[in-house]
């Protein structure tokens, strides 16, 4: 008994520490939005924060926001309500739910590994609404880290995260979304559906902190409709503010609790980075060439299917 019990503390534990789920019994964080207000809004949604990026309210998930609002090189803008990036949907409340439901979603698609749901619990979502399952592996991330923290002892901690070895960890889970043929079908599933519309939109991604295999998705559908490199890259590194109060009492958990001494060694873990990034284009223009190879041979997606993309998503 005492052995299960163990185990599951140190379960939840990784799951809300690590992976960007708080335990109950800390104190939600809001997050807090960039400051310059360059954007619309369109009627019945949030209002949009700084720089085109739209947080979705939501009690239970801090990085949930609409695509919409960017300009694209030709000075359109991405539609508001057509497609939604998000991080775990499990710990939603009733009224979290509600706002869901006001946004209209046809489909939801979870990246998220057996693991990660086995943990965090499955989507609470809309009645009639379910969650597509697509994973996208995480490259071991979840077992090192069970490892890891499970441990609770400084000095293998130190050992597995410490000098840099996090940060190159990270890199090595981007080249994955590139060279991982599973991982490239499940973007590429993803996209299609956006491309499709119909009875898969309004639509909704998501991973567990909606920063990483959420954040590439974003990345590759702003670049694929024409939004500027720059501006892609902006609301890739977005999670990082949306995350940072969250984030930062989660690692006061970790501490108070007892199971690291150092948690700061999960810094590199819970942001994202131009480095990270960086990985997968890195990888992309050693296999394909370019960024338009990669969706073209990588992810399968022809040209009818990217001006499908544009014609759903750009005013």
């Amino acid at each position: 008994m005492h052995i299960a019990r163990t185990r599951t503390a140190v379960g939840v534990a990784i799951s809300a520490i690590a992976l960007g789920t708080l335990p109950a019994w800390t104190a939600h964080a809001e997050p807090t939005a960039p400051g310059r207000d360059t954007a619309r809004h369109a009627p019945h949604h949030p209002r949009p924060a700084s720089d085109g990026v739209r947080q979705i309210p939501l009690q239970g998930a801090v990085n949930a926001r609409d695509l919409g609002g960017y300009r694209t090189y030709d000075g359109d803008r991405v539609r508001y309500g057509r497609v939604f990036r998000a991080d775990a949907l499990a710990k939603l409340t009733d009224a979290d739910v509600g706002t869901l439901a006001k946004l209209g979603l046809k489909k939801v698609v979870d990246f998220r590994v057996p693991a990660e749901v086995k943990y965090d619990g499955a989507d609470r979502l809309p009645a009639g609404l379910s969650a597509t399952s697509r994973a996208v592996n995480d490259n071991g991330l979840f077992t090192m880290l069970m490892t890891v923290i499970g441990s609770k002892d400084p000095v293998k901690q130190e050992e597995m995260l410490g000098n840099g070895k996090a940060d190159a960890f990270m890199r090595d889970v981007y080249r994955t979304f590139v060279t991982d043929g599973t991982n490239r079908a499940q973007f590429a599933a993803t996209l299609r559906d956006i491309a499709r519309g119909g009875d898969a939109a309004p639509l909704l991604y998501h991973c567990t902190s909606g920063k990483d295999r959420t954040g590439w998705t974003s990345y590759l559908l702003l670049r694929a409709i024409g939004v500027p490199e720059r501006t892609a890259v902006g609301d890739y590194l977005a999670s990082n503010t949306y995350r940072a109060a969250y984030d930062a009492k989660v690692r006061e958990s970790l501490k108070q609790s007892g199971m690291m001494q150092n948690p700061d060694l999960l810094i590199p873990l819970q942001e994202v980075r131009t480095g990270y990034l960086e990985a997968s284009l890195d990888e992309v223009k050693k296999q394909y060439g370019s960024l338009d190879g990669y969706l073209r041979k990588g992810l399968g997606l022809d040209a009818r299917t990217i001006l499908a993309l544009r014609e759903r998503m750009v005013d």
